[in-house]
């Protein structure tokens, strides 16, 4: 109830007139004249605001006159392909070429192949390209700058993108992010999580038992090693690595080449073990991929809801059929008794476990291919200071189990499809591994014919003359 004074009461009565009203009405009617007059006033003194300027297109790049390797199919006529911000806009047969348009920079491909950016799905970004002696003992500041050139050169060889299987690689993948070094996109695993004589576990004999050595051994205090036993731990462990970010996890479930203490045979982790890690990862949105090389530790992981097995040159049929059926990733290497093998000692137990991979690697890709096993294209380089150098020189090796247009569909659209099962915790939505309208320009071009031609890749120098990611030339030898 609104209560007014006695003078005042009968303005809470409508139509009751009186002199003070008159008096009030008059006043409010003058003194809106006078707004209603400045306002006009206003009108006709303030200038006319101009319209707003539509914004400029962003500046687009157009690869004229390309042959098409599509990262499926290779499209042999005259191609023109417009990019704009970060993406491809539009792609159309070379003879419907537009007018000039200044907006628009163009790089006259001359019949040379546009393809997409290749993808390695097994890469270690912070030790591809530095011994293990220098990583043990080596300052970590000067590794650091050795890790970031690493990055550029993978860049420079042709690798826009990368999922890095193990190291401390968040870092560098923020530098990158922030156009503060070259370097490829980064899916990370972080630290692979390793049980106590696993393959991530690289104490001495001198640093156990654990119990009375309490402290942080170097590894593990720069994040290039982490322990976990039973399945609370390897909660915390794996919950780490999603806290820093990373876009998958990564369990050693058997023995492998570098490290000393497991040979390559052995099953690491229980099932219950592993299913803890699946869970945790399934709970952020992304999964598990394992290093594994034997039935038994692959049948394991994939009974614990591992979706994507690294190496497995040692799988049977069966297990490898198993795969198959259940649409399971096999991310393979072709590990062979070359030069680019794995660095090991001489007469060492790491070079004879070295040998007995490399054997089981020709019995892997027969296997796969012969059941169309889902295959990613990886090379594993680590600890090789000419890592980068011969980065290129994986993609060849595939061509006595596969065709080149494989091979490259492996190393581009297949990849991409591996890297996309991050799922919300993919760091760059949008396609890759494609040369389509509307996919993330990731893009090379070839001075040569790749699907006739792989070994154009091991001189990346010569014959790639553009590289572009995320529509920015980062290489450019035609325009110069």
């Amino acid at each position: 109830m609104i209560r007014v004074g006695a003078k005042y009461q009968h303005l809470a009565i409508p139509n009751v007139g009186c002199a003070c009203c008159a008096i009030l009405s008059r006043r409010s009617l003058l003194a809106g004249l006078t707004m209603a007059a400045a306002g006009v006033a206003l009108m006709k003194t303030a200038p006319a605001q101009p319209a707003p300027t539509p914004a400029e297109p962003k500046r687009g790049i157009l690869f004229s006159n390309v042959k098409l390797f599509n990262g499926r199919i290779g499209v042999p006529k005259p191609t023109n392909v417009l990019v704009r911000g970060n993406t491809i806009e539009r792609i159309s047969p070379a003879q419907a070429q537009a007018g000039a348009d200044a907006n628009v920079f163009v790089i006259d491909g001359g019949g040379r192949t546009l393809m997409p950016g290749l993808i390695d799905a097994h890469a270690h970004v912070t030790f591809n390209t530095i011994s293990m002696p220098e990583l043990i003992a080596g300052d970590p500041a000067y590794l650091q700058i050795r890790m970031a050139t690493g990055a550029r050169d993978l860049l420079m060889a042709g690798f826009t993108s990368v999922r890095d299987a193990g190291g401390p690689v968040f870092g560098i993948r923020r530098a990158i992010e922030e156009n503060r070094l070259d370097g490829p996109r980064i899916w990370a695993a972080g630290t692979m999580v390793s049980q106590t004589s696993g393959h991530n576990d690289f104490r001495s004999l001198a640093d156990l038992p654990s119990a009375g050595n309490p402290g942080v051994v170097a590894g593990v205090r720069f994040r290039y090693s982490a322990v976990a036993d039973g399945e609370p731990e390897v909660h915390r462990v794996v919950r780490e690595q999603l806290m820093q970010g990373a876009n998958l996890i990564k369990l050693a479930l058997g023995g492998g080449v570098s490290s000393n203490f497991d040979p390559v045979d052995v099953t690491e982790y229980t099932q219950a073990e592993v299913a803890a890690a699946v869970a945790d990862a399934e709970n952020w949105g992304t999964y598990v991929t394992v290093h594994a090389y034997t039935p038994r530790a692959v049948r394991l992981a994939v009974g614990a809801g591992v979706r994507c097995i690294e190496y497995g040159q040692l799988l049977d049929e069966p297990t490898i059929k198993m795969l198959s059926d259940r649409g399971i990733w096999l991310s393979t290497q072709p590990f062979l008794d070359d030069e680019d093998g794995i660095p090991t000692v001489p007469g060492s137990e790491n070079e004879r476990k070295y040998k007995q991979v490399a054997e089981g690697t020709d019995r892997a890709y027969t296997a796969a291919k012969k059941y169309g096993v889902k295959l990613a294209f990886g090379t594993d380089i680590q600890f090789n200071p000419k890592g980068a150098v011969r980065q290129g020189f994986y993609l060849p090796k595939l061509a006595r189990w596969f065709a080149p247009a494989d091979v490259l569909k492996m190393a581009t659209a297949d990849n991409g499809e591996l890297l996309a099962m991050s799922g919300p915790r993919n760091p760059y939505p949008g396609k890759l591994g494609v040369v389509e309208e509307g996919a993330l320009a990731d893009l090379l071009l070839v001075d040569g014919d790749p699907l006739s031609n792989l070994k154009l890749f091991e001189d990346p120098g010569k014959n790639l003359v553009v590289i572009m990611k995320n529509g920015k030339i980062y290489k450019d030898k035609i325009s110069g």
